[in-house]
């Protein structure tokens, strides 16, 4: 029979749990071992593969039923829907972070996603916006629950030598489980054709964003019950006492955690670069369309390029991390990967041709992907046990933020833009040669230039790029040699 959570908290067993954490598989190991780094995160992993399965399911699902429930105004209902699935978590992250803090995490991932699942199964069902905004709400705050849960829990499953992979491993299951479920999505209006041919089924809705729903309840209750059976140890549940939470004792732990944040520099250097970058990086995906019609004049199938470069860029980023970790001084990597990802941003969108722009672009994914998978690895190797669901809470909510920031800021500052460029200079600047200014360059090279600037900020935190680098580690190998 397997371990249960309460065995994992013997003294014993929680001292073999660490000691096989700190231990280096060896040539014997399987498989599972010298990828994933333990049997048990590899069933996490699993997990989290199913969960974002089922979210891409419905998440396509919930835009189209989203349009048909508001026909007179499609766009204005997927626009209110997605506010519902943003706004929770400016309200609730950093009090759900404190309730992880304190409860048995294993219980909170699993009682979040049978809540979705519960969510999921009733859409089918929904027939106005507002009930759709409703459910996806409750979906989001479900969300805030499992994710900061997940990120906490993964130090405690992995070898330190395996973080990076195993975060690698983790954007690969969040991002690339969306073309599957963009195929098996098609797929499944083949299928709610044939159900509805079956008199059996004529009580059910059969549409295919309704069968994609139930394909998304089956990702997770089948995510729930992977979870429900791994051993997950519950150290830090050890530091707090058996007294029921108040609500001051909620925005005590809150503070605690965002003071943390503040005062700890390696969690300030990872927030604060992760955040601008964002802010940045983010304008690509709102512009890029606009930069390749106006610019480069290349229609959507540029855009379509853009996409493609960004996504292999960012795939062999997080290859090269997790091939190269035990090479790499992962603070000053971090810092000095947000420098290049925002030259080549700014070199990118500098070019007239589109292979060039898409060639650059493709070179800032792979910063990008190098600064997502060493941001999480160094927050996972810096923050204690019992302080990572408030911190991951936190990181989530600046992620939100910045990333909401940066979609609906880039259009209006695009087009204020154009129009100061259209005064000033015409829309072109003569330097040798001549360069058009449309808004939509000089914001992009605006949102390279907050890349730089986020990349300074995270040096400044870590107290210089060489020192600050060279203290983190010196604190990640003091604690790997204390562990083992």
């Amino acid at each position: 029979m397997e371990p249960r959570d309460h065995d994992v908290d013997d003294p014993s067993e929680v001292l073999d749990a660490l000691r096989a954490l700190h231990s280096h598989p060896g040539e014997g190991a399987s498989f599972i071992e010298r990828i994933f780094g333990t049997p048990t995160f590899f069933r996490l992993w699993l997990a989290q593969a199913l969960s974002s399965l089922g979210d891409w399911l419905g998440f396509l699902a919930i835009l189209i039923l989203a349009s048909r429930l508001g026909s007179g105004a499609p766009g204005a209902s997927v626009g209110l829907v997605m506010a519902a699935r943003i706004v929770p978590g400016f309200f609730v992250s950093a009090g759900a972070g404190v309730l992880i803090d304190r409860m048995d995490r294993k219980q909170v991932m699993v009682a979040s996603m049978l809540v979705r699942a519960l969510v999921v199964a009733s859409l089918p069902m929904v027939d106005s916006v507002i009930g759709l905004v409703f459910a996806s709400l409750v979906l989001e705050l479900a969300t805030l629950f499992f994710s900061p849960a997940k990120e906490a829990t993964v130090p405690n499953l992995v070898p330190v030598d395996k973080l990076a992979t195993a975060n690698s491993l983790g954007l690969a299951a969040a991002y690339g489980s969306f073309p599957l479920a963009a195929g098996l999505f098609a797929l499944l209006a083949e299928v709610a054709q044939w159900l509805g041919g079956i008199e059996a089924f004529d009580s059910l809705r059969t549409s295919q964003e309704a069968v994609a729903f139930y394909a998304n309840v089956v990702c997770y209750l089948a995510a729930a019950l992977i979870i429900y059976r791994l051993a997950i140890p519950r150290y830090h549940i050890r530091t707090h006492d058996d007294r029921p939470i108040d609500l001051g004792q909620v925005f005590k732990e809150v503070k605690e955690g965002w003071h943390y944040a503040f005062i700890s520099p390696v969690v300030r250097a990872v927030n604060v670069g992760l955040a601008c970058g964002l802010i940045g990086g983010g304008m690509l995906i709102p512009l890029g369309q606009t930069f390749s019609e106006q610019v480069l004049h290349e229609g959507p199938s540029g855009f379509g390029v853009f996409v493609f470069a960004l996504g292999v860029g960012t795939a062999a980023g997080v290859v090269g991390v997790s091939a190269l970790q035990k090479r790499l001084l992962k603070a000053r990597t971090f810092v000095l990967s947000l420098f290049c990802a925002g030259v080549a941003l700014i070199v990118g969108v500098s070019m007239s041709t589109l292979m060039l722009s898409a060639m650059w672009v493709a070179i800032m994914g792979i910063f990008a992907g190098s600064v997502y998978v060493l941001g999480f690895t160094l927050l996972h190797e810096n923050v204690e046990d019992e302080l990572r669901g408030r911190v991951f809470s936190a990181l989530y909510t600046l992620v939100r933020l910045c990333v909401l920031l940066a979609m609906a800021a880039g259009p209006v500052l695009a087009d204020v833009l154009d129009g100061v460029s259209d005064r000033l200079v015409g829309g072109e600047i003569d330097v040798g040669i001549e360069i058009s200014v449309p808004g939509v360059r000089l914001t992009l090279w605006l949102a390279g230039i907050i890349m730089l600037v986020a990349g300074a900020l995270s040096a400044a935190a870590l107290g210089g790029l060489r020192s600050g680098a060279a203290g983190a580690e010196s604190g990640i190998r003091s604690r790997e040699r204390s562990a083992a």
